[in-house]
């Protein structure tokens, strides 16, 4: 992504590399976002065996009295959009440790990559991003509204390539990116948008301020206090 008012550019050569190959470590605000995403994946999962307890009781009670727990990573259904290239190289760190905390707690998580706004097809290999995309519609007719959407994302873009056909940097989508982000949000009415650009800096970007509302301002810092506010609002 790109900040408000840069030239845009349509060579398509960006080199975006997968978030799932990256292992390094994050600043501690990240590091304990699997903290947040472990406390909404309990909420409603299903149960397992609670071992420890079960061995506690059977010592004190001379017989076994089976516990159960919810489980650890949830049944709870998960999309991750990550956004990346341009300006989100920048966040590319703390994107890599909130996906991969992503993948430490939701069993059933899938995930797609756009840049900088949702267009009409998206991908899961950024090497092979040309030949094997997936068809945005696709995935709004396959996935529920039981779904989960969770946008990551600095939302620094000129505005036009929310607002217009043809404004994506990268080819001529035939239709607006607000209209995609709009069909997302209708689709799936808890989702919401994490955005890795300090808070206080996005009263300064229009483009910022546009995506916020189509999120109905779920748009949430990637710091821990925004990330629960974010579980929250996804539990909701």
């Amino acid at each position: 992504m790109k900040a408000a008012g840069a030239a845009p550019s349509r060579s398509g050569t960006s080199e975006f590399k997968d978030l799932a190959r990256r292992r390094r470590t994050g600043p501690r605000n990240i590091r304990i976002a699997p903290r947040r995403l472990r406390r909404f994946a309990r909420e409603g999962a299903a149960e397992e065996l609670d071992l420890d307890v079960r061995m506690r009781s059977a010592a004190d009670k001379d017989y076994i009295d089976v516990q159960s727990r919810p489980e650890r990573r949830s049944a709870v259904k998960v999309l991750l959009f990550l956004g990346v290239g341009g300006s989100m190289d920048w966040h590319g760190q703390q994107a890599e440790q909130l996906f991969s905390a992503a993948k430490s707690q939701f069993k059933r998580l899938k995930h797609f990559y756009f840049h900088n706004c949702l267009y009409e097809t998206v991908w899961k290999n950024n090497r092979r991003r040309d030949s094997e995309r997936l068809e945005t519609r696709d995935l709004l007719n396959s996935y529920g509204r039981d779904h989960r959407a969770i946008f990551v994302g600095d939302a620094s873009m000129s505005p036009y390539e929310i607002l217009s056909p043809g404004g994506s940097v990268e080819h001529l989508n035939p239709e607006p990116g607000k209209l995609w982000l709009e069909r997302a949000v209708l689709t799936w009415p808890h989702a919401v948008w994490i955005n890795p650009s300090p808070a206080d800096h996005w009263r300064h970007s229009q483009s910022t301020a546009i995506i916020a509302d189509i999120f109905l301002h779920r748009m949430y810092p990637l710091t821990p206090d925004g990330l629960e506010a974010a579980m929250r609002a996804l539990a909701a």
